[in-house]
């Protein structure tokens, strides 16, 4: 099955909260201002994502930004 890059999801237990799954390398759920890593890393792993995690981040909050602005329209 392939998967999209970005998902979005809610939960009833949460009704204030929204998150975002990233499905590709390094996965992670972002809740806006929060991100749940689902990978362990290594010291050397952890390194090299400092630079590719803020650019993710923007990547997931204008995927974010796009699918609300959808809802709305």
């Amino acid at each position: 099955m392939q998967l999209p890059k970005f998902i979005l999801g809610d939960n009833t237990d949460f009704p204030e909260a929204i998150y975002i799954v990233h499905t590709e390398y390094p996965r992670f759920i972002i809740n806006l201002d929060k991100v749940e890593w689902l990978e362990e890393f290594s010291k050397e792993d952890e390194n090299d994502l400092k630079s590719e995690t803020q650019a993710l981040i923007e990547e997931a909050t204008s995927f974010y930004d796009r699918e609300v602005s959808r809802y709305e329209d």
